[in-house]
Protein backbone atom coordinates (compact mmCIF):
# COMPACT_ATOMS: atom_id res chain seq x y z
CA UNK A 1 0.00 0.00 0.00
CA UNK A 2 1.28 3.40 -0.80
CA UNK A 3 1.33 6.59 1.92
CA UNK A 4 -1.54 7.99 1.00
CA UNK A 5 -3.36 4.37 1.39
CA UNK A 6 -1.95 3.83 4.58
CA UNK A 7 -2.41 7.20 5.56
CA UNK A 8 -6.37 6.97 4.39
CA UNK A 9 -6.84 3.72 6.56
CA UNK A 10 -5.68 5.03 9.82
CA UNK A 11 -6.92 8.35 9.57
CA UNK A 12 -10.61 6.09 8.96
CA UNK A 13 -9.56 4.57 12.34
CA UNK A 14 -8.36 7.74 14.39
CA UNK A 15 -10.17 10.80 13.58
CA UNK A 16 -13.38 9.16 13.33
CA UNK A 17 -12.72 9.10 17.60
CA UNK A 18 -12.32 12.93 17.06
CA UNK A 19 -8.48 11.93 17.81
CA UNK A 20 -6.01 13.90 16.38
CA UNK A 21 -3.33 11.82 13.87
CA UNK A 22 0.31 12.82 14.51
CA UNK A 23 2.42 11.16 11.51
CA UNK A 24 5.74 10.46 12.83
CA UNK A 25 7.82 11.63 9.81
CA UNK A 26 11.77 11.22 11.60
CA UNK A 27 13.88 9.46 9.61
CA UNK A 28 11.44 10.21 6.57
CA UNK A 29 12.38 12.11 3.06
CA UNK A 30 10.82 15.09 2.31
CA UNK A 31 9.10 13.09 -0.76
CA UNK A 32 7.38 11.04 1.82
CA UNK A 33 6.23 13.54 4.15
CA UNK A 34 5.19 15.26 0.55
CA UNK A 35 3.15 12.18 -0.35
CA UNK A 36 1.26 12.61 3.37
CA UNK A 37 0.76 16.16 2.96
CA UNK A 38 -0.67 15.58 -0.44
CA UNK A 39 -2.94 13.31 0.93
CA UNK A 40 -4.47 15.69 3.22
CA UNK A 41 -1.86 15.02 6.73
CA UNK A 42 -1.19 18.30 8.36
CA UNK A 43 0.27 17.58 11.74
CA UNK A 44 3.74 15.58 11.49
CA UNK A 45 6.07 14.76 14.34
CA UNK A 46 9.70 14.92 14.79
CA UNK A 47 12.14 13.67 17.39
CA UNK A 48 15.46 15.16 16.82
CA UNK A 49 16.15 19.00 16.46
CA UNK A 50 18.06 19.11 13.71
CA UNK A 51 15.92 17.04 11.10
CA UNK A 52 13.33 19.04 12.52
CA UNK A 53 14.56 22.42 11.48
CA UNK A 54 16.12 21.09 8.66
CA UNK A 55 12.76 19.59 7.34
CA UNK A 56 10.60 22.16 8.27
CA UNK A 57 12.87 24.85 6.09
CA UNK A 58 12.17 23.42 2.79
CA UNK A 59 8.72 21.67 3.35
CA UNK A 60 5.09 23.62 3.22
CA UNK A 61 4.89 26.35 5.69
CA UNK A 62 0.98 25.37 6.97
CA UNK A 63 2.37 22.04 8.22
CA UNK A 64 1.76 21.85 11.88
CA UNK A 65 5.18 20.51 13.14
CA UNK A 66 5.38 18.64 17.25
CA UNK A 67 8.08 17.71 18.45
CA UNK A 68 7.41 14.64 19.69
CA UNK A 69 11.37 13.46 21.09
CA UNK A 70 13.36 14.39 24.53
CA UNK A 71 14.08 17.92 24.15
CA UNK A 72 17.36 19.90 25.57
CA UNK A 73 16.87 23.01 26.81
CA UNK A 74 20.22 24.54 24.41
CA UNK A 75 18.34 23.26 21.74
CA UNK A 76 15.28 24.99 22.09
CA UNK A 77 16.09 28.04 20.34
CA UNK A 78 16.49 26.78 17.17
CA UNK A 79 12.41 25.55 16.66
CA UNK A 80 11.25 28.05 18.75
CA UNK A 81 10.03 30.38 15.50
CA UNK A 82 7.87 27.75 14.30
CA UNK A 83 7.19 24.95 16.11
CA UNK A 84 3.18 24.21 16.87
CA UNK A 85 3.42 21.44 20.29
CA UNK A 86 6.10 20.21 22.14
CA UNK A 87 4.92 16.59 23.73
CA UNK A 88 8.07 16.14 25.78
CA UNK A 89 8.28 18.88 28.78
CA UNK A 90 9.84 17.15 31.80
CA UNK A 91 10.95 19.54 33.81
CA UNK A 92 10.49 23.28 35.30
CA UNK A 93 14.03 24.16 33.68
CA UNK A 94 12.85 22.74 30.09
CA UNK A 95 9.46 25.15 30.38
CA UNK A 96 11.43 27.83 31.63
CA UNK A 97 13.68 28.11 28.67
CA UNK A 98 10.93 27.28 26.55
CA UNK A 99 9.11 30.68 27.71
CA UNK A 100 12.42 32.34 27.12
CA UNK A 101 12.82 31.28 23.95
CA UNK A 102 8.68 31.69 22.95
CA UNK A 103 9.23 35.73 24.45
CA UNK A 104 12.02 36.06 21.97
CA UNK A 105 10.68 34.89 19.12
CA UNK A 106 6.96 37.13 20.72
CA UNK A 107 5.16 33.74 20.82
CA UNK A 108 3.27 31.52 23.01
CA UNK A 109 4.41 28.10 22.36
CA UNK A 110 1.90 25.21 23.62
CA UNK A 111 3.42 22.28 25.60
CA UNK A 112 2.35 19.28 26.99
CA UNK A 113 3.97 17.65 30.33
CA UNK A 114 5.14 13.99 30.15
CA UNK A 115 4.04 12.03 32.92
CA UNK A 116 6.02 8.83 34.07
CA UNK A 117 3.61 5.99 34.11
CA UNK A 118 5.77 3.19 32.80
CA UNK A 119 7.27 0.09 34.56
CA UNK A 120 10.74 1.51 32.45
CA UNK A 121 13.65 3.42 34.37
CA UNK A 122 14.76 4.74 30.72
CA UNK A 123 11.46 6.44 29.87
CA UNK A 124 11.09 9.95 30.85
CA UNK A 125 8.79 12.24 32.89
CA UNK A 126 7.57 13.68 35.76
CA UNK A 127 6.03 11.69 38.68
CA UNK A 128 2.42 12.72 39.93
CA UNK A 129 4.09 14.47 42.40
CA UNK A 130 6.78 15.89 40.38
CA UNK A 131 4.25 17.76 38.35
CA UNK A 132 1.74 19.09 40.88
CA UNK A 133 4.69 20.44 42.69
CA UNK A 134 5.65 22.36 39.23
CA UNK A 135 2.05 23.54 38.84
CA UNK A 136 2.22 25.09 42.32
CA UNK A 137 5.48 26.61 42.15
CA UNK A 138 5.80 30.39 41.77
CA UNK A 139 8.71 30.25 39.15
CA UNK A 140 5.41 28.48 37.04
CA UNK A 141 3.25 31.24 38.03
CA UNK A 142 5.92 33.51 36.07
CA UNK A 143 5.73 32.22 32.65
CA UNK A 144 3.32 33.94 30.58
CA UNK A 145 4.91 32.41 27.01
CA UNK A 146 3.90 29.29 27.29
CA UNK A 147 0.78 27.91 27.57
CA UNK A 148 0.14 24.10 29.14
CA UNK A 149 -2.89 22.27 27.34
CA UNK A 150 -2.40 18.84 28.30
CA UNK A 151 -0.14 15.70 29.30
CA UNK A 152 1.56 12.98 27.53
CA UNK A 153 2.94 9.50 28.21
CA UNK A 154 4.41 6.55 26.58
CA UNK A 155 3.46 3.15 28.45
CA UNK A 156 5.72 0.32 28.93
CA UNK A 157 6.99 -1.53 25.80
CA UNK A 158 5.10 -4.74 26.45
CA UNK A 159 2.54 -7.19 24.93
CA UNK A 160 0.46 -6.99 27.52
CA UNK A 161 -2.21 -4.94 26.86
CA UNK A 162 -3.63 -5.28 30.47
CA UNK A 163 -1.23 -3.74 31.60
CA UNK A 164 -0.94 -0.71 29.32
CA UNK A 165 -4.38 -0.46 29.40
CA UNK A 166 -3.89 0.36 33.45
CA UNK A 167 -1.14 2.74 32.68
CA UNK A 168 -3.71 5.00 30.02
CA UNK A 169 -6.18 4.74 32.51
CA UNK A 170 -4.26 5.81 35.56
CA UNK A 171 -3.34 8.67 33.63
CA UNK A 172 -6.74 9.82 32.26
CA UNK A 173 -7.62 9.78 36.04
CA UNK A 174 -4.62 11.53 36.75
CA UNK A 175 -5.38 14.05 33.94
CA UNK A 176 -8.66 14.49 35.05
CA UNK A 177 -8.05 15.65 38.61
CA UNK A 178 -5.32 18.48 36.96
CA UNK A 179 -7.67 19.39 34.87
CA UNK A 180 -9.97 19.75 37.73
CA UNK A 181 -7.58 21.25 40.35
CA UNK A 182 -5.29 23.49 37.74
CA UNK A 183 -6.90 23.98 34.37
CA UNK A 184 -10.42 24.15 35.16
CA UNK A 185 -11.52 27.02 33.90
CA UNK A 186 -8.76 26.88 30.49
CA UNK A 187 -10.28 25.32 27.97
CA UNK A 188 -7.44 25.08 25.73
CA UNK A 189 -6.01 22.26 28.90
CA UNK A 190 -7.46 19.05 26.63
CA UNK A 191 -5.33 16.91 25.03
CA UNK A 192 -3.61 13.47 26.18
CA UNK A 193 -0.86 12.35 23.79
CA UNK A 194 -1.06 8.64 24.54
CA UNK A 195 -0.41 5.99 21.92
CA UNK A 196 1.89 4.66 18.78
CA UNK A 197 1.36 1.93 16.81
CA UNK A 198 1.60 -0.69 18.94
CA UNK A 199 -0.57 0.86 21.41
CA UNK A 200 -2.96 3.53 19.81
CA UNK A 201 -6.06 1.72 19.81
CA UNK A 202 -5.90 1.17 23.32
CA UNK A 203 -4.63 4.99 24.32
CA UNK A 204 -7.93 6.05 22.49
CA UNK A 205 -10.04 3.51 24.47
CA UNK A 206 -8.52 4.99 27.48
CA UNK A 207 -8.91 8.38 26.59
CA UNK A 208 -6.40 9.97 24.13
CA UNK A 209 -6.68 12.92 21.88
CA UNK A 210 -2.95 12.60 19.75
CA UNK A 211 -1.85 9.41 19.03
CA UNK A 212 1.46 9.05 17.13
CA UNK A 213 1.84 6.66 13.65
CA UNK A 214 5.22 6.18 12.02
CA UNK A 215 6.28 3.04 10.26
CA UNK A 216 2.88 2.33 9.75
CA UNK A 217 2.30 5.39 7.65
CA UNK A 218 5.43 5.49 5.94
CA UNK A 219 6.66 2.20 6.60
CA UNK A 220 11.09 2.40 7.62
CA UNK A 221 12.51 4.20 5.17
CA UNK A 222 16.05 5.87 7.14
CA UNK A 223 17.81 9.17 5.71
CA UNK A 224 21.24 9.69 7.80
CA UNK A 225 22.16 12.87 6.71
CA UNK A 226 20.66 16.59 7.06
CA UNK A 227 21.77 19.82 5.80
CA UNK A 228 20.79 21.93 9.16
CA UNK A 229 23.95 22.86 11.18
CA UNK A 230 23.15 23.06 14.88
CA UNK A 231 25.60 22.57 17.47
CA UNK A 232 25.42 21.31 20.73
CA UNK A 233 25.76 24.70 22.25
Amino acid sequence: MSIADNLKQYKSEVESDGVKLIAVSKTQTNEAILEAYNAGQRIFGENQVQELVDKQSQLPQDIEWHMIGHLQSNKVKYIAPFISLIHGVDSLKLLQEINKQAAKNKRVIDCLLQVYIAEEETKFGLGHDELIELLRSAEYAELKNIRITGLMAIATNTKNEKQIATEFNELKVFFDGIKASFFRKDDAFKEMSTGMSADYKIAIEEGSTMVRIGSGIFGKRIIKHFKADISAN
